[in-house]
C-alpha cells in the first residue's frame, strides 16, 4: 500500500479548510499573533539566533512563529499544497524561512544540514509506520549538543477512543473528516499508526539521543477531541470516571556531542 500518498492527498485537501478555518485563524496570525502555545515556547526556550527544523510543520504557522521569535527556521512537510501555502504566507509577511516538500525519511536521506534545534509538535507521530527511521532523521540532523522538543497529543486518548495503544503489525485505514470546525462532512481516506510512549522513548535512544526531561499535561491547548471541557486559562480538560485524562505528553532529549 502507498500509504504516503494516501495520506498526501489527504492533507492536500485538508490544507485548504485548515487555512481558511477558525481555527488555524489565520487572519489573526497576519497581524501578529503568535501560533506557539505556552507549553512549547516554555520548553523549548529562547531560540534568537539558533537554527532550528521544524519536522511537519503543515502550511507553516509555527514555523513562522518561531522565525519571528529570531530562531532560523527550516520548515518541512509532505504535501505540497502545505508547503505552497507556506511559502505564500512568508513571503506575504516578508518573513526568513525556508520550506522543503518531504516526507521524513526521505528528508533524513539528503539532509546536510545540521541544526541547534528539531522541532515537532501536535498529532505528528501517528503518520509515522517507523519510528526509528523518524528518531534517525532527527540524530542525523542535529548538531552536537542539538536539542530535540516534542509536544504530542497522548496515546491514553487514543486508546479510550478505541485505537491501540500498543504498535500493530497492520496500521488504521479510515475515511475521516480533519478537526477544524469547518470540515463539512468533508472525508479523506487517512492511514495512521498507533505509538506508545515506550516506543518513542526507545526509538530516541536508538538513535543516539539522551532523554532530559519527559513531562505529561491534563489540558490541551486546542478543543479537537470529542468530550473536552474548557478550563478557564488552561485550555481543556478530559475526565473519565471523575479524572483527569493526560492529554499531552512532551520530551526534550540532546544529542551527545
Amino acid at each position: 500500500m502507498d500509504y504516503l500518498s494516501i495520506n498526501k492527498e489527504a492533507w492536500d485537501k485538508r490544507t485548504q479548510l485548515h487555512i481558511e478555518s477558525a481555527f488555524y485563524d489565520v487572519a489573526s496570525f497576519k497581524k501578529g499573533s503568535c501560533s506557539l502555545n505556552a507549553v512549547e515556547l516554555d520548553q523549548v526556550g529562547d531560540v534568537k539566533g539558533r537554527s532550528l527544523l521544524h519536522l511537519q510543520c503543515h502550511f507553516g504557522l509555527d514555523t513562522l512563529s518561531w522565525a519571528r521569535l529570531g530562531a532560523n527556521v527550516t520548515g518541512v512537510d509532505f504535501s505540497a499544497d502545505a508547503i505552497k501555502q507556506a511559502n505564500l504566507l512568508k513571503q506575504d509577511l516578508g518573513l526568513k524561512a525556508n520550506f522543503v516538500e518531504s516526507d521524513i525519511v526521505q528528508f533524513g536521506k539528503e539532509n546536510t544540514q545540521l541544526f541547534d534545534i528539531v522541532f515537532t509538535s501536535y498529532g505528528v507521530l501517528c503518520w509515522l509506520s517507523n519510528l526509528d527511521d523518524w528518531a534517525h532523521t532527527i540524530a542525523n540532523s542535529l548538531k552536537p549538543e542539538g536539542e530535540f522538543h516534542l509536544v504530542e497529543f497522548h496515546p491514553v486518548n487514543d486508546l479510550l477512543s478505541g485505537y491501540a495503544y500498543f504498535p500493530q503489525t497492520r496500521p488504521d485505514i479510515e475515511e475521516e473528516g480533519t478537526y477544524t470546525e469547518n470540515c463539512d462532512g468533508t472525508k479523506s481516506k487517512v492511514v495512521t499508526w498507533s505509538h506508545s510512549i515506550s516506543e518513542v522513548i526507545k526509538a530516541l535512544i536508538g538513535a543516539g539521543l539522551r532523554l532530559e526531561n519527559y513531562s505529561e499535561y491534563p489540558y490541551s491547548p486546542y478543543n479537537c477531541f470529542e468530550g473536552l471541557q474548557p478550563v478557564a486559562d488552561l485550555g481543556y480538560q478530559m475526565l473519565h470516571k471523575g479524572q483527569q485524562v493526560p492529554l499531552l505528553f512532551s520530551i526534550k532529549a540532546r544529542k551527545t556531542a
